[in-house]
């Protein structure tokens, strides 16, 4: 997906039509054996990022103590029940997202966005390194209030941290979620699938002060 020409995203008229069905019945997590799709148990709360290639960073948070189920789909963009090969032409307008369902007692949302944070380049407006396009933009998809102030809090934080070390604005957005479409079944855990896959994750090396001192 190199490209020399700047991704944008795309206008109503320029979107794919995508389909009124979902293009897959999601199953179990590979390495939890957990449902992908809810009803999630009552106690679990949902955090949604977009960092980049979603192989890579999905393993990010299914290590991270306290998460419960992850899953990789389409979020942000216009076209409905899009497939992988719609979104690599930049035409619907999605980005590769990550499902986090996570335990709040075991893990704060603060923390996870930590961990959002220092998986990727937030400074790099729609690619991460060599994947270029608009699915590979970094994006927050907030949950309420309470996510969107935590989220808003971190992005100003993290910013001070990446201009000390010399990094330019961050270009994340902060968005209410839009509807989830579950990416098919091959791309769920694929690092767990295919051990030795493309990663395309990789961070700044700039630590975010959010919610270090419970991480530490």
């Amino acid at each position: 997906m190199w490209s020399t020409k700047t991704p944008s995203m795309p206008r109503p008229d320029q979107a794919l039509p995508g389909r009124a069905e979902p293009i897959t019945s999601p199953g179990s997590h590979v390495v939890s054996g957990r449902p992908l799709t809810p009803p999630y148990p009552d106690r679990l709360e949902v955090a949604e990022f977009a960092l980049g290639c979603f192989w890579g960073q999905e393993r990010r948070f299914w290590q991270t103590p306290g998460v419960w189920v992850t899953a990789v789909g389409y979020q942000g963009g216009l076209t409905p029940n899009p497939t992988y090969q719609e979104v690599c032409t930049g035409r619907t307008g999605h980005a590769e997202s990550v499902r986090v369902v996570f335990d709040p007692d075991a893990v704060s949302y603060e923390q996870l966005l930590k961990v959002f944070w220092e998986a990727h380049d937030p400074t790099q407006g729609m690619r991460q390194g060599n994947d270029v396009g608009t699915q590979y933009r970094s994006v927050i998809f907030v949950r309420g209030d309470e996510q969107r102030r935590a989220a808003e809090a971190s992005r100003k934080a993290y910013q001070a941290r990446l201009t000390a070390a010399g990094y330019g604005p961050i270009t994340t957005a902060i968005v209410a979620a839009p509807p989830f479409y579950f990416a098919e079944d091959h791309h769920q855990q694929y690092l767990a699938r295919n051990p030795a896959g493309y990663c395309g994750a990789g961070g700044t090396g700039v630590a975010c002060p959010v919610g270090i001192d419970r991480v530490a």
